[in-house]
Order: C-alpha cells, then structure tokens, then sequence
C-alpha cells in the first residue's frame, strides 16, 4: 500500500496555519499525497516525456513509450530500440536523443545515483543537470518524486505557474516578486505547495 512521504502530514498542519489558500485546497484533496518512485531511470524518463507538454499529453506518449519498451523500461531496452521506433510513440527527436543518452550514462554508470542521495537539494540538481536533456525542472521532479524531498519549488513549472495565478488570484504568469512571496510562505515544504497546487487545477494526480 502506498504511504505518504514521512514529512507530509506535519507539513499539512504547518501549512494550513500559514496559508488560508491553501488551508482549503488541503481540506478539498485530504487524502491525497506525493507517491514516491523507486525507479530512478524509469522516472527520469518520465520527465523526458512530459517535458513542455501538459500533463494530459504527456500521460498519452508515456503509455505509447511504455507499449513500445513491451513495459520494460531499462537502460537496455532504450538502447536496443531504434529512434525510428521510438518517434513512433510521439516523441521528438530530441526527446529520443536524451532518452538515448541517459539510458548510455545508466548503461555504463557513469551516472551514480547512490551519490545524489546524500547531497543536499542545488547540489543534487547541478550533479542531475549535467547530463544533456535533464534541466532543472527535471531535476526538480526528479528530487520530489523520487529522492522525496520536502522543500522543491520549480518555479519554471507550467503547472504550478497556473495554479497560482488561479488560486491566489494574480496575474499569469504571476510576477517574480509573487513567486518569492509564495515560495518564503511555505519554505520547508514546497514540495507539499507544488503537489496541492496541481492537484487544484488537475483531476489526476502528477506523477514522475
């Protein structure tokens, strides 16, 4: 059975003291929480995918790149596929090369993971990055739904820019100075912000 992320509950209470905004979107989806994946490539393939699409879109490819990989989704599989293959599924050449590029740095570890775990948040986000394909949106996913950190804000997410303008009533995108605002509210569990603000604007829940 699922269970949510050890900070989550405490976050819940200490958020919804400090934001009546959020206070009622919490109460709205109280039994939902972050689910938290143990598939490091798996995941970082996911944010591949959803990569400047929406949520609804990128859910689509995925079950196509899934159908292709015969749900085997491993560095292996990746690298035996072909591009022409891969494209098929709905993804761009440029996603197939970054797909392609992982899987080789998985494949011939050059990539540790064990590393990440113990670096602290903009540490772990430069070691991601420096792989061609991961920016820092997906190293930000990355950290949230799979290294499970508590405080990740990735202001450059459509989503969450979406959500705030809506449930805080500003402007969209909301301005820089609104973002910090935001950000300095829920410092320590940004994390939990982003997932509830999804979740406000989005039936399903986000998953990478």
């Amino acid at each position: 059975m699922k269970k949510p992320p050890s900070y989550w509950h405490e976050a819940k209470k200490i958020l919804s003291k400090r934001d009546p905004v959020l206070r009622k979107i919490i109460k709205k989806y109280n039994k939902g929480f972050l689910t938290t994946k143990n598939k490091p490539f798996l995941s970082l393939c996911r944010t591949i995918v959803g990569q400047q699409i929406s949520v609804k879109a990128a859910d689509s490819i995925w079950i196509k790149f899934e159908k292709k990989c015969k749900n085997k989704i491993n560095p292996k599989t990746i690298l035996k596929l072909s591009s022409r293959t891969l494209k098929s599924a709905g993804l761009s050449r440029q996603k197939v090369s970054y797909l392609k590029n992982i899987a080789k740095n998985f494949n011939n570890k050059s990539f540790d993971i064990k590393k990440l775990k113990t670096m602290k948040d903009m540490e772990a986000i430069n070691y991601i990055t420096q792989m061609k394909g991961l920016g820092i949106w997906s190293a930000q996913m990355f950290l949230m739904f799979n290294l499970n950190r508590g405080d990740i804000y990735p202001m450059a997410d459509i989503g969450l820019l979406r959500a705030i303008s809506i449930n805080y009533k500003t402007s969209y995108p909301p301005s820089k100075r609104f973002l910090n605002k935001i950000s300095n509210l829920h410092l320590g569990y940004r994390t939990v912000l982003t997932w509830y603000m999804w979740r406000s604007i989005d039936p399903v829940d986000v998953e990478y």
